[in-house]
């Protein structure tokens, strides 16, 4: 046995070891996770918004043709938007703390802190509908 053979033997199996990035076309399951976040976000940022118009007068609440599709104050709204921001961000905070490498490497690290980021903001919306909400109702 040489001395080259016993040092290769740990360069060996630390090159087997590492995780290459993920194919562009590649759906990896952090990729997938920070996807869902994202659109989970993204939705409690629109319902987030709406509420918080509907709750500032802003958006007619009435239509007066039988169609009563947009009756309300708005606080069930922005509750829909608080919980999809909460559910957001623990989903991406989930992926950021699972992902074992860094952004670009096919991980879903850089879509889990945009749905972080969504997430937050879903979440002072619907924060700020609700309180809206309780002080016109």
């Amino acid at each position: 046995m040489s001395v080259r053979s016993v040092l290769a033997a740990p360069a060996a199996a630390h090159v087997s070891v590492q995780q290459s990035a993920a194919g562009v076309t590649d759906l990896s399951a952090g990729r997938l996770g920070a996807i869902v976040a994202a659109l989970l976000g993204l939705t409690g940022v629109v319902i987030g918004g709406l509420a918080l118009a509907r709750s500032t007068g802003r958006v007619r609440t009435g239509s007066g043709t039988g169609f009563r599709a947009g009756t309300g104050s708005g606080r069930n709204g922005a509750i829909v938007a608080l919980a999809a921001g909460l559910i957001a961000m623990a989903l991406g905070g989930l992926v950021v703390a699972t992902s074992d490498g860094g952004i670009g490497t096919g991980n879903g690290l850089g879509g889990a802190f945009v749905a972080l980021v969504v997430g937050l903001i879903g979440m002072v919306l619907g924060g700020l509908a609700l309180a809206r909400s309780r002080r016109a109702g």
